[in-house]
């Protein structure tokens, strides 16, 4: 029983990194109707840049927001002007094509321009173990789990409580319609991404800490918050966060009880299960189209 619990405890800190990537996915989609399959590496990104301004001497903190800035002109603006702005009107295929394309770039953009090997990076907290009724916990694994699960929610609060979060959301369910009421959908549209460039470096200062800064670190990253998005429901906010959780606690649990071989193949397992069975995901609704 102590075991099963330490692999819960591990597993829900992973998931919460999972699900701040996967909110990303079901923001960019429900506002804007876009899949960016670069995620992961606008994951992996912020965490070089970071990087750069810590070899600086700057404080961390610092560190965090001025890398906020950069994210938001680069994964935010950049993106939406330079890629999905003139594709959109031609479909989803050239949108899912030109971020794929993207994230190869970038990964090997960050391998030849920056170091193809493994950065180490501060920690916000502390190094510092608990033992609670024999499980270990380290302030590390609460830290993360709990600043991630407070993101997402501060995130749908946003978007439940104010005028701009209900402008987001009305242009997401009828782009039409919230242009008549005198909505500026370009720039709730940009919001959107803005907030998705933010939570990207939000889940890099909270991953890097404990699998590196490296040029490949968001493909996995970003292949499992994919997943963990369908799971939970991929027009659901709230979903991202119930996937990402299942998705990190079955990881740990299928590489202790099985083999730590299959450990990367659980998301894509639990994704088909819930597929063939909920295809709108586990919190999705269901959504109807007329022919």
């Amino acid at each position: 029983m102590t075991d099963f619990l330490q692999l819960l405890f591990s597993g829900m800190s992973t998931g919460a990194i999972y699900a701040l990537a996967a909110l990303g996915f079901t923001l960019l989609w429900q506002a804007s109707g876009t899949i960016n399959f670069a995620q992961g590496e606008f994951v992996m990104l912020p965490a070089f840049v970071m990087l750069g301004f810590l070899s600086a001497g700057l404080p961390l903190w610092f560190c965090f927001v001025l890398t906020c800035f950069v994210a938001v002109l680069v994964l935010g603006w950049a993106f939406k002007r330079g890629v999905v702005d003139p594709l959109f009107r031609f479909g989803m295929m050239p949108i899912v094509v030109a971020t794929i394309g993207l994230s190869i770039a970038m990964r090997n953009g960050i391998r030849a321009g920056y170091s193809a090997e493994a950065h180490p990076f501060p920690s916000l907290f502390a190094d510092k173990i608990y033992n609670i009724a024999g499980v270990t916990i380290t302030l590390q694994d609460i830290g993360t789990f709990v600043l991630a699960v407070a993101l997402v929610l501060v995130t749908q609060a946003f978007l439940a409580k104010t005028v701009t979060g209900r402008a987001m959301q009305a242009v997401a369910q009828n782009t039409e319609s919230a242009s008549v009421l005198g909505i500026n959908v370009p720039r709730m549209i940009f919001y959107t991404f803005a907030i998705n460039a933010v939570l990207a470096v939000s889940a890099a200062m909270l991953v890097t800490p404990t699998y590196l800064a490296k040029f490949d670190l968001g493909e996995g990253l970003g292949n499992k918050a994919f997943f963990a998005a369908i799971i939970g429901g991929f027009n659901n906010s709230r979903g991202a966060l119930l996937g990402g959780l299942i998705v990190g606690v079955c990881e740990n649990l299928a590489a202790a009880y099985i083999s730590p071989a299959y450990k990367d193949a659980v998301a894509l397992v639990i994704f088909m299960i819930v597929i063939l069975f909920k295809p709108q995901g586990l919190l999705g609704k269901k959504e109807e189209r007329k022919v």
